[in-house]
């Protein structure tokens, strides 16, 4: 494909090759097979234990947020890093590791096909985060702890068979 305007991605292509991406790196990095759920085209509150996020920067731009579970993020950061009982700096670290590698995929195929993409270093974080437009204004405290996100969003839910692993992959773009 030619690198020009009238080549638009669609919402739905994204949405694939996240899964795609997601599902390659799972199977490449960790042996694990991980398989998507129903995917909600939405921008919902994140609230977990763990969340990788990366910005996305080109011709579209926006984040890719992993989120999970304690336990969850444990059972990966064995696998990546072969080690047992790892603690939460290294838990930290290979969530980052996996979302940055996640995200770093998707580029080098839109690059590839669509030109320019950049990716912001990836940030953990902990907690509840709010995307802007996932509650109403009323909802809100005086502590407005939102991330911005003027775009749409599509939430997808992942499943590890027999492994314990369930985690989301959210992208707002």
């Amino acid at each position: 494909m030619s690198e020009n305007s009238s080549d638009k991605l669609s919402f739905e292509e994204i949405m694939f090759t996240v899964i795609e991406s997601t599902q390659n790196t799972f199977r490449a990095y960790m042996n694990m097979e991980v398989f998507a759920g129903k995917v909600k085209k939405s921008i919902e509150p994140v609230d977990a234990d763990i969340v990788g996020i990366v910005g996305i920067a080109g011709s579209r731009v926006g984040y890719m947020i992993l989120s999970l579970d304690s336990n969850t993020a444990k059972l990966i950061t064995e696998e990546l890093s072969m080690t047992e009982n790892p603690d939460e700096d290294l838990m930290r670290d290979s969530i980052g590791e996996l979302i940055n590698i996640i995200a770093g995929s998707i580029k080098s195929k839109y690059h590839q096909h669509y030109g320019k993409v950049d990716l912001g270093l990836p940030l953990i974080m902990s907690g509840k985060l709010t995307p802007k437009g996932a509650v109403t204004e009323e909802d809100h405290s005086d502590e407005d702890t939102s991330l911005s996100v003027q775009s749409n969003g599509v939430v997808i839910p992942f499943r590890g068979f027999g492994e314990g692993v369930a985690f989301s992959v959210m992208v707002y773009m």
